[in-house]
């Protein structure tokens, strides 16, 4: 198996340096970048398999390095922010990023949180060559399911709207199959964080409600239906 490729764009030299050794102790290969514009250069020669992004660097900024990174690829991005009551959390996550980690951070939170990511993604969960559980999908029998003018194939992982296919990116498509195993059935934002993020403990749900926002942007307004106090779900 492969090494684990990560890009880490980073402008604090210290944290920079420090966290590469980290990860490169846990078996991760990684590039480092100090400022935006050299990150997706390094994006575009490397193509990585997860790409690290502090939110206030130079050149090019993370959020809109994740939003070019997310013009051309699905690769999982992880935010970087300072603050974890930041508006850059919100904008980093509404520009494609999957998660998000504050700092300071603890390097074996962060190690933990690129596996959660990678395994999502159907990646191995990085240098330790534990596999990764793909999404539940419905009966075989019903693989194909239908709600209105949105199809959802959950072998194919295929979603067409009005016969027209859907990009999602391998997060949406999570989430989209959680909601479709269990149509009409209330999923509290807890339940999402487990589920779909691998969270075996207290997340920000801002995760799941900025998902769902770009979710329902590309299946339909309409389709997930928020209740208030307890979740989502999806109308049948």
């Amino acid at each position: 198996m492969a090494d684990t490729h990560v890009l880490f764009v980073e402008d604090d030299d210290v944290i920079r340096e420090a966290t590469q050794l980290a990860l490169e102790r846990d078996g991760f290969v990684v590039t480092a970048m100090p400022d935006g514009l050299a990150g997706l250069e390094a994006f575009r020669a490397d193509r990585p398999d997860i790409a690290l992004l502090d939110v206030m660097v130079p050149g090019l900024d993370g959020v809109s390095l994740c939003r070019r990174i997310r013009d051309e690829s699905t690769v999982p991005v992880i935010m970087l922010s300072a603050r974890a009551d930041s508006i850059d959390v919100v904008l980093g996550l509404e520009a494609g990023a999957d998660d998000y980690v504050t700092k300071p951070f603890d390097g074996a939170v962060l190690v933990a949180r690129i596996r959660a990511v990678l395994r999502r993604f159907g990646h191995a969960s990085g240098p330790d060559g534990s596999g990764a559980a793909a999404p539940e999908a419905a009966d075989p029998a019903e693989a194909v399911l239908r709600f209105g003018d949105l199809e959802v194939d959950t072998e194919g992982m295929e979603v067409r709207k009005g016969g027209q296919p859907v990009a999602l990116t391998p997060t949406e498509m999570r989430l989209l199959l959680e909601f479709s195993n269990s149509p009409g059935t209330v999923l509290s934002r807890d339940r999402l964080l487990e589920r779909v993020w691998d969270y075996g403990w207290g997340g920000d749900t801002r995760v799941v409600d900025v998902h769902v926002q770009r979710l329902r942007g590309k299946i339909g307004q309409d389709r997930i239906e928020t209740v208030r106090g307890f979740g989502y779900k999806l109308r049948g």
